[in-house]
Order: structure tokens, then C-alpha cells, then sequence
């Protein structure tokens, strides 16, 4: 529950959850007064809100972050860490418009590690993605790309199962077929080609989810970044 009041103290707050408390007979617990909140947009439809997935800043406790890229396993670390710089930079905002007024400057985190991925100065580490095989691979109609994966290990002779947490990049091919481009970890060496504006892209589609509800959306963004960079 999601409450908010002009100038309300942290003591009001808590006097309303033991009156909720006495009056409806179940235990409610108070987390604190955000100084700001961000809720995201819902996968299905992203013109609409939706409560299990926000950020924001709780007084005197730092960041609250629920169902965005950073907390999910299957992130690159290099996206992982852009959005974590981004964070770390509305955490100093005091309020929603002080959030607001550094978006340019988190956009500058953005375009300075998508220059750093198309120099090639981002190590394999930082851009392996894990995805757990959800069945064998027999049975995929759909070449998801960890199946994709699973398909390169199959054919070096490698055993492959439904449960297996597989590693990969995404490789570059002239083509761009993604059935070559879900290259294992086993498989990649140091001159393996890895695919520099599919993780921009990537970095850009974690972007669009901070920030959609400010209308930047992963279109804009793609072509803010396109004029932005050489």
C-alpha cells in the first residue's frame, strides 16, 4: 500500500498503521517515507504504471529497488553496472524534480559505456548473460537464445539438460542469423567477435526501463544515441 500526504511526518504514518491495525485486526508494517519514487512501466502495457516494479530513494536509508535490471541474474555486468552508476546518481536527488533535472547527466553514464563497447575495452566477463535451459533441448520450437546456446554445446559433444544454467555472448556474424549468435562461454576465444550494438542495445533497453516513465523510450533512445556518438 502506497500512501501519500502533503507534508505528513514519518510519526503520522506509523499512528495510521496501528489504526489499520486495531480497526481490520492484521499486522501492517511501515517501511519508511520515500523522498522520491519511480514506478515503472508494465511489460504488457507501457502506458500504465504498476506497483512491484519501482525505484526511489527512503529517507535516511538509501535506494529501494523492485523488479529492474540490476536485480535480475540474467543482466550483463555491463549493463548492470551503468545502471547501478545511474542509480547512484538519483540517489543524491532530494525530490522527484531534482531526478528529473539529472537525466542529462545520467545519459551521459549511458553514451560513455556504449563507447565503451564499441572499443572493445569490456571484457568477456562483463558481458556473459546466464539463462537457465527451462526443458531439453529437444523439445524448443522457439530458438531462444540459451537453447541457441545449448545447441553449439550439443554439437561439441557436450551434455546439455533442462535445469542447466548455460553462459554466453551475444557474437557478431555479417548476417546477424541467431542461430550464430548465442555463442557458450566454452566455446569463445580472443577472437571470438562479439556483437557491439547488440549490447548497446541491450544497455539501451535498460535504460528505456528506468526512464520510459519520463518518456524516453528505447526508439528515442536509440536515436539519441546515434546522433550523440561518432
Amino acid at each position: 500500500m502506497w500512501l501519500k500526504k502533503t507534508n505528513a511526518t514519518q510519526a503520522e504514518y506509523e499512528d495510521l498503521c496501528r489504526e489499520i491495525e486495531v480497526q481490520l485486526h492484521f499486522p501492517i508494517g511501515f517501511e519508511g517515507v520515500y523522498k522520491w519514487i519511480v514506478f515503472l512501466n508494465s511489460h504488457t502495457n507501457p502506458h500504465i504504471p504498476v506497483l512491484n516494479r519501482y525505484y526511489g530513494a527512503l529517507q535516511g536509508v538509501g535506494l529501494k529497488l523492485r523488479g529492474i535490471d540490476i536485480r535480475k541474474h540474467d543482466t550483463p555486468a555491463i549493463v548492470r553496472r551503468c545502471q547501478s552508476d545511474m542509480l547512484a546518481l538519483f540517489a543524491h536527488a532530494a525530490n522527484s524534480e531534482a531526478v528529473m533535472a539529472l537525466i542529462p547527466e545520467a545519459l551521459n553514464i549511458v553514451r560513455s559505456y556504449a563507447n565503451l563497447i564499441r572499443d572493445g575495452a569490456v571484457p568477456i566477463k562483463e558481458l556473459t548473460i546466464e539463462k537457465r535451459l527451462s526443458k531439453n533441448l529437444n523439445e524448443y520450437r522457439n530458438m531462444v537464445p540459451q537453447a541457441i546456446a545449448a545447441q553449439h554445446l550439443s554439437r561439441e559433444g557436450r551434455i546439455v539438460h533442462a535445469g542447466q544454467t548455460l553462459s554466453y555472448i551475444v557474437a557478431y556474424n555479417r548476417s546477424r542469423i541467431a542461430q550464430n549468435r548465442a555463442l557458450p562461454t566454452e566455446l569463445v576465444d580472443e577472437n571470438c567477435p562479439v556483437d557491439s550494438e547488440g549490447y548497446v542495445d541491450l544497455l539501451l533497453a535498460s535504460t528505456a526501463n528506468l526512464l520510459l516513465p519520463f518518456g524516453y523510450n528505447a526508439a528515442a533512445l536509440r536515436r539519441w544515441i546515434k546522433r550523440t556518438t561518432g
